[in-house]
């Protein structure tokens, strides 16, 4: 009898502490939230990420622009008279100093001429006062010395003029650079209103275009430019901004700018039309991919994966750039956005990064645990 008691002790034990585990488990499973029970649950979601990424905003202005040589002038004479010589065609290359026109000059050479003989006799009698008084004797007095002296000056001053008349029978290049058409012909008599050609260095060019009053501030001098010819060739070159207007214009609310370009080639020409673009660098915002940018009802948003769980960011779209988006958005640079695998994000996911190669293998069952298990 005590046997038979003992045993139905141990077993009222046993059913008891079997209630008891039941009973705590029930209240374990009560207390669990809904999230910790779904994560429990499932497993992680496979998504591909990419590392966001700090770009700026790129602004393209397009306008039309038109060139001038970097130095370009209309030659005209010094002075009235015969035409003697013309010693370029339209469309020649000079260079600085070389003779284009020569008009008679023969009055003019001789008197330099003379101005020199006379330079050089008051030369000799001031010497030779000089050295008359070079002895203790002293015989010429100091006013006749003194008016050699000023003779001499006179003289030399004579002699210079005489150069400048003559220098100006003839009308050289200021620069180098190429000469123009002219009608001035041998023979022909010419005054200081006749246009003789035009010369222009165009191995730079200068090209004015005119930006919108909205980019003031944002074009600086020294930003690249690239220039195109509006012809079926398509002539393309590359320039900087050199000089910006300082006032906007208040009918077209624009602003000019200039920008130089390198014409080695000598295709372009002064007084072409361009087609002028130039790129605008702005405020540097997040960049992610475009398939990362999703839209609800409240707006468009991104995912990002912190701690392997997926939180949703609030985004605004900025601007797109050839595959991908600038966001403005509360995400710093490094941070990893979901760029493939976004249709099964939630708040709070658990997710677990990968390449897009895995992702496709882990969609086709190749990878998935359980479809394996199956």
């Amino acid at each position: 009898m005590p046997s038979l008691k003992r045993s139905a002790q141990i077993v009222a034990t046993a059913l008891l502490s079997t209630q008891l585990a039941v009973q705590l488990t029930a209240c374990s499973e009560a207390n669990d939230t809904a999230p910790q029970r779904e994560s429990r649950g499932r497993a992680a979601v496979p998504v591909v990420v990419e590392t966001v990424q700090l770009k700026a905003r790129q602004t393209r202005v397009e306008a039309v622009g038109t060139a001038r040589a970097h130095r370009s002038v209309s030659l005209f004479p010094e002075a009235a008279g015969e035409v003697v010589a013309v010693n370029f065609q339209p469309g020649d290359r000079v260079a600085e100093g070389d003779v284009l026109v020569a008009l008679d000059s023969r009055d003019e050479t001789l008197a330099l001429e003379l101005a020199e003989l006379r330079l050089a006799d008051a030369q000799r009698m001031l010497e030779r006062y000089t050295q008359a008084n070079s002895s203790v004797d002293r015989t010429v007095p100091e006013t006749t010395v003194d008016t050699a002296r000023t003779t001499l000056d006179s003289a030399r001053i004579e002699r210079d003029r005489a150069k400048i008349a003559l220098q100006r029978r003839f009308v050289t290049a200021p620069f180098d650079g190429f000469v123009g058409i002219t009608d001035v012909d041998a023979g022909d008599r010419i005054d200081v209103t006749t246009e003789i050609t035009s010369i222009d260095d165009r191995s730079t060019l200068l090209v004015s275009f005119d930006v919108p009053e909205a980019f003031v501030g944002r074009l600086q001098t020294g930003d690249p430019v690239r220039i195109e010819v509006w012809s079926a060739e398509r002539t393309e070159a590359r320039g900087t901004v050199v000089d910006l207007g300082s006032r906007v214009d208040p009918l077209s609310r624009s602003f000019t700018a200039r920008a130089e370009v390198v014409n080695d080639s000598d295709l372009l020409r002064p007084g072409m039309s361009f087609r002028v673009e130039l790129d605008l660098v702005g405020k540097a915002f997040p960049a992610v991919p475009e398939v990362a940018l999703q839209w609800g009802a409240e707006g468009a948003y991104i995912w990002i994966v912190e701690n392997d769980q997926a939180r949703q960011v609030p985004a605004t779209l900025v601007q797109r750039q050839e595959g991908r988006v600038l966001v403005d958005a509360d995400v710093p640079a490094g941070a990893l956005v979901v760029g493939e695998g976004v249709q099964s994000m939630r708040n709070g996911i658990a997710v677990r990064t990968m390449d897009a190669e895995a992702l496709a293998r882990d969609a086709r069952g190749v990878l998935t645990p359980a479809a394996n298990e199956g």
